[in-house]
C-alpha cells in the first residue's frame, strides 16, 4: 500500500508563521508536523509517499529528502502556484500512486491514530476515520451508522479526520460527479474531494471508524502553540 500525504495549502489561518515555510513543515513537539507522519507510515510498513506540494514547494525536498533517513521513498506531485484542492490534488497524485488503495492523511493534522491499523482492503470506495468534534467544527462533516457505513446526513455527525483508506475507482466518473465547479475545466483540474465522497456515500461505498483517541487540526497558531504545549 500507497500514502499521500496533503501538503500543498497556503496556510494562510497560520500566517505569518507560513509567510517562508509551508505548514506541514512547521515544528510541533521537536519534529515537523508532516514528520509525524511520515514515522507512523513507515511504522505501519508503507514505504511509497506521495507528497503533493504547490505553496512554497521548494522548501519540502531539502527539508525532506528522499525519505531514506525513515527507510521510505518519498515522491512529490507538485501541482502548479495554485494547490488542486482535494480532489484535483488526489487525481494528480494518482499519477504516482497508480491503481492501488491507498491511505491519504491531511499534513496540517497531528493525531495518536494508528495508520498500521487501518485497512488494507477497502469493501467500498473509500474508508474514514472520523473524530469527535472540535470547538470549531461543532456540526461535524459525516454520521456513522451502526453498520459502520459513513453517511452525508444523519444524527451525531462527527468530524472527517483527514485521515482515510481510498480506490483510485473513486474518480471514475469525476466530471459528472462534480457539476460545473470553477476549476474542473482546467488543466489540470481543480475542485474538492467532498463531492465524490458524498456520492459514494449516497451509494452505501463508504465505511468508517470512530476515533476517540488525540487528534488536532493544526489550523491556526494558537493550536499549534496549544498541542506543542501538549506534546513532551
Amino acid at each position: 500500500m500507497k500514502a499521500l500525504i496533503f501538503a500543498a495549502g497556503k496556510g494562510e489561518r497560520m500566517r505569518p508563521l507560513t509567510n517562508h515555510t509551508p505548514k506541514p513543515l512547521l515544528t510541533v513537539g521537536g519534529k515537523r508536523l508532516i514528520e509525524w507522519h511520515i514515522e507512523k507510515l513507515a511504522a505501519a510498513g508503507i514505504r511509497d509517499i506521495v507528497i503533493n506540494t504547490s505553496w512554497l514547494a521548494e522548501c519540502f525536498e531539502p527539508a525532506l529528502g528522499d525519505g531514506a533517513r525513515w527507510n521510505v521513498s518519498l515522491h512529490y506531485s507538485y501541482e502548479g502556484a495554485e494547490p488542486l484542492e482535494t480532489g484535483g490534488g488526489m487525481l494528480q497524485a494518482l499519477k504516482i500512486i497508480g491503481t492501488e488503495t491507498f491511505v491519504a492523511v491531511n499534513g496540517d493534522i497531528w493525531s495518536d491514530v494508528d495508520y498500521s491499523q487501518l485497512p488494507q482492503v477497502v469493501s467500498g470506495l473509500a474508508h474514514l476515520v472520523l473524530v469527535d468534534n472540535p470547538a470549531h467544527n461543532t456540526k461535524g462533516d459525516f454520521a456513522l451508522d451502526q453498520s459502520g457505513l459513513v453517511q452525508s446526513d444523519g444524527e451525531g455527525k462527527l468530524t472527517f479526520s483527514g485521515i482515510g483508506v481510498y480506490q483510485p475507482a473513486l474518480f471514475e466518473n469525476w466530471r459528472a460527479i462534480i457539476g460545473d465547479v470553477k476549476g474542473a475545466d482546467e488543466m489540470p483540474p481543480r475542485f474538492k474531494l467532498a463531492p465524490l465522497l458524498r456520492n459514494a456515500m449516497h451509494q452505501g461505498q463508504v465505511t468508517g471508524i470512530h476515533h476517540d483517541g488525540r487528534w488536532t487540526d493544526v489550523g491556526t497558531p494558537e493550536r499549534l502553540e496549544a498541542l506543542n504545549l501538549q506534546l513532551p
